[in-house]
């Protein structure tokens, strides 16, 4: 379904980076593997996809410098000639409390979680639109849309991406560009792992589901959007949370 295509995933040394670059590459497309300090796992992924016969390389880079996001975007050109895909992904969690939280907490957030995208974004539009095709997939969330306590931070990056999403999709729909978001819910991954059980009742009280989603879930649906079926959406949050916001 993606054969030919190549896409750059940010962030895709583990969880639901990893889960999304490897259905990409499942489904033929080719993979730029971004990571900012996990080498090992980047090079896990990259040895995953190719030991299925996919194709993919790795790329250092911190893409909350506009720079270092430039240097990952023109890594895949330069490999593989073109670029169809972006997801970016990248992001880290600084929680607390407002009252405790330090100007460095917000502002390390905000640069890696919305400003990545932005960064990524503006590189990866200017080939796009080249092309006069592309798909931009902006990993959000659903703390984005109904905030937490304690992650003041975090909410705002992730509704800053929603607004960002939208006004890009705006842009860039002549060109044959869509761009959406994707908003997980309760997803297993690292840091819902080292979560007690008793914690993750209590989470699962609002999830008519259930359940935790699984980072293919997310996969799953960044797969379509990246595909030629939902070539008519687009400026679109799409939630996977088990009907956790309605």
């Amino acid at each position: 379904m993606l054969t030919g295509k190549v896409a750059v995933v940010t962030g895709a040394g583990r969880g639901i980076g990893r889960a999304i670059a490897v259905k990409l590459a499942q489904l033929g497309a080719s993979i730029v593997i971004n990571y900012r300090s996990s080498a090992k796992e980047a090079e896990d992924v990259v040895s995953e996809i190719r030991n299925c016969g996919g194709k993919a390389e790795m790329v250092q880079g911190d893409v909350s410098s506009f720079d270092e996001a430039e240097k990952v975007i023109k890594f895949a050109v330069e490999n593989f000639g073109r670029l169809d895909i972006l997801v970016n992904n990248a992001g880290i969690t600084k929680d607390t409390l407002l009252l405790r939280m330090k100007e460095d907490d917000f502002s390390k957030v905000l640069d890696i979680n919305l400003k990545g995208v932005f960064n990524c974004t503006k590189h990866a539009s200017n080939i796009m639109l080249k092309q006069k095709s592309g798909r931009i997939i902006n990993i959000s969330s659903v703390i984005g849309l109904i905030g937490n306590a304690g992650q003041a931070n975090y909410a705002a990056a992730k509704a800053g991406i929603i607004g960002f999403t939208k006004s890009v999709a705006k842009e860039l729909g002549t060109r044959g560009i869509t761009a959406n978001a994707i908003a997980p819910g309760f997803i297993t991954t690292d840091m819902t792992e080292v979560l007690s059980d008793k914690v993750k009742e209590k989470l699962l009280e609002n999830v008519p589901l259930k359940r935790l989603g699984s980072p293919e879930d997310v996969a799953n649906l960044a797969a379509f959007l990246a595909s030629e079926n939902a070539s008519y959406i687009t400026g679109q949050v799409i939630n996977v949370d088990g009907g956790m916001v309605m």
